[in-house]
C-alpha cells in the first residue's frame, strides 16, 4: 500500500449481500401486480396474452429505468458499453420479478383455475413478492426486526391498494 492510500479491510460475502439494490424487484412485483389487476378491467385474456403482457411489460419498464439512468450519466460523461452493461445488469431485477406471477399463470390450468382464478392467482405471488422483497432488502441492509416488519407492512399495505383497485375496476 503507498501512504496515501488508506487501509480498508477486505469486503465480505454479507457486505456485499448488503450493498444489492432489491428496489427493482419491490418496483417490478408492483408493476406485475398492476397489470394483472388492471387485465381485468379491460376485458378476458387468455393465458398466453397475460404471460406475454407480464413479461412484456416488464421489459418495457426494465428499458425505460436502463435508458433514464444511461442517460442522465450521459449528461456528465460519455458512456461506455461497460456502463450500459452495468445499467441493464443493475435493473435486471424489474424483469426477474414479473416471473414468478407469469409461471403462476403459466401452471394455473394444473390447479385447475379460469381466467379469474389465474389472475388472482398471479396477483397473490406478485404481492407476495413485493412483501418477500421489501423485507429482504431491509434485512440484507442490517435494519433492526422493526424495520424489517414495517418494510413488509409498507410492501402489502401497498400491494392490498391493488387488490383493491382490482376488486373496485371489476365491479
Amino acid at each position: 500500500m503507498n501512504s496515501r492510500t488508506p487501509e480498508r479491510p477486505a469486503e465480505t460475502p454479507a457486505d456485499n449481500a448488503a450493498q444489492i439494490d432489491y428496489s427493482g424487484a419491490v418496483y417490478g412485483s408492483l408493476l406485475a401486480a398492476s397489470v394483472v389487476a388492471g387485465t381485468g378491467a379491460l376485458g378476458s385474456f387468455t393465458r398466453v396474452q397475460l404471460v406475454l403482457l407480464l413479461l412484456c411489460t416488464s421489459v418495457v419498464f426494465w428499458a425505460a429505468h436502463v435508458f433514464s439512468g444511461l442517460f442522465g450519466a450521459r449528461m456528465v460523461h460519455h458512456l461506455s458499453w461497460r456502463e450500459v452493461r452495468r445499467a441493464c445488469a443493475e435493473e435486471r431485477p424489474i424483469i426477474e420479478a414479473a416471473v414468478p406471477p407469469a409461471c403462476a399463470v403459466a401452471i394455473s390450468p394444473l390447479f385447475g383455475l379460469g381466467i379469474e382464478g389465474t389472475a388472482w392467482l398471479a396477483l397473490w405471488v406478485a404481492l407476495a413478492g413485493q412483501v418477500g422483497w421489501g423485507t429482504v432488502a431491509a434485512s440484507r441492509a442490517g435494519a433492526p426486526r422493526r424495520l424489517m416488519l414495517l418494510a413488509g407492512a409498507i410492501n402489502l399495505l401497498l400491494g392490498l391498494i391493488i387488490v383493491a383497485l382490482k376488486v373496485a375496476l371489476k365491479h
